[in-house]
């Protein structure tokens, strides 16, 4: 699966990356992406950023299980929760879904914007031999061992992200 084409070839190719409440998973794909890509020397070509579907968590720092997973792999742990906003589509090159239901909400927003829809992924498709239909589940409700299982499945996609993104952008950037 080939990534979309830039909306400006000239900038930054920018992705979203979104789950329900914007304090576990995508917060955590957002920082080891980001993280992967300043290793690749993509910093300045790529920025992410990550929100939720849902508004329950708006303002809220990460859940300190998820916080507490990426400290110990080195990652960072700032974040600040947020709501995925329908304009935003027209900001993203690429926004990335947790799971298959918040696939479907952002399809659901996107029906009347154009090329919006054809833009959305699920994060874990990325993944080697994740498939198109690969999941990162919600780990909110379990113990600590779910954001492991997490952390471990986003780098696994994040670093099939980075190497698709290398390839099309190059090691200086965007075109």
């Amino acid at each position: 699966m080939s990534l979309p084409e830039p909306r400006d070839p000239a900038g930054p190719y920018r992705i979203g990356i979104v789950c329900l409440g914007n304090i576990c998973r995508s917060p955590m794909a957002e920082k080891i992406l980001v993280s992967d890509l300043e290793r690749a020397g993509l910093a300045d070509a790529v920025r992410v950023d990550s929100s939720g579907t849902g508004g329950w968590h708006i303002g809220s720092p990460m859940d300190e299980r998820a916080a507490a997973a990426l400290r110990v792999h080195g990652y960072l742990t700032d974040h600040v929760a947020r709501r995925f906003e329908a304009d935003w589509f027209a900001e993203r090159d690429l926004i990335l879904a947790m799971d298959l239901d918040n696939l479907r909400e952002l399809r659901r927003l996107a029906e009347d914007r154009a090329d919006a829809a054809d833009r959305v992924r699920l994060f874990r498709s990325f993944a080697p031999g994740g498939g198109p239909t690969a999941e990162v589940p919600d780990p909110y409700y379990g113990g600590d061992d779910g954001f492991t299982a997490v952390l471990n499945m986003v780098e696994a996609a994040a670093k099939g992200l980075t190497a698709e993104l290398a390839a099309a952008l190059g090691p200086r950037g965007p075109r």
